[in-house]
């Protein structure tokens, strides 16, 4: 009875957009002009592509380097994993390659791709240490920490 009281609550005080940021885990960025939806953009300009879905990937495990009002670390940035890369995350702070099954995570192995925090990225780049990067799977709020012309040196799917 409580929760069925609590999703009427939540049914009255929500919006449209605020179950669609619920239900489809904020995929998409704001609704505009005729209330469709616009797909999140790249770097380029373009809509996102999947990063990859296996591993699963993303904030919202989802596949794609998407973001949204709950994610405060930024994982925008769609990168190819490296031992060299993996070392020096493991290093500072940050494991990627170990498996923690509790949270379905299996662990990054060289050449897996992954949707990477942005502060991360820039540390690994200012280390000397960064993963290469998926240009069309790397979200345009990548934009505001790493200019192009950096990732451009790192991109792997732009010649």
């Amino acid at each position: 009875m409580e929760s069925l009281r609590f999703l009427t609550l939540l049914l009255t005080v929500a919006t449209v957009q605020d179950l669609m940021v619920i239900i489809k885990g904020a995929t998409m960025d704001m609704p505009v002009g005729d209330n469709r939806p616009e797909p999140a953009k790249n770097v380029l300009g373009e809509p996102m592509v999947i990063c990859c879905e296996d591993p699963l990937t993303g904030f919202y495990r989802n596949g794609k380097c998407d973001t949204g009002p709950d994610d405060h670390g930024l994982h925008t940035v769609c990168v190819q994993a490296t031992s060299e890369f993996l070392e020096y995350s493991k290093s500072v702070g940050n494991d990627l390659s170990t498996p923690m099954t509790e949270f379905g995570f299996p662990g990054l192995k060289d050449g897996d791709r992954w949707c990477l925090c942005l502060s991360r990225w820039k540390q690994a780049y200012d280390a000397g240490k960064a993963p290469r990067v998926y240009l069309a799977s790397t979200h345009e709020a990548s934009l505001e920490l790493v200019p192009l012309e950096v990732f451009l040196e790192y991109a792997i799917d732009v010649n």
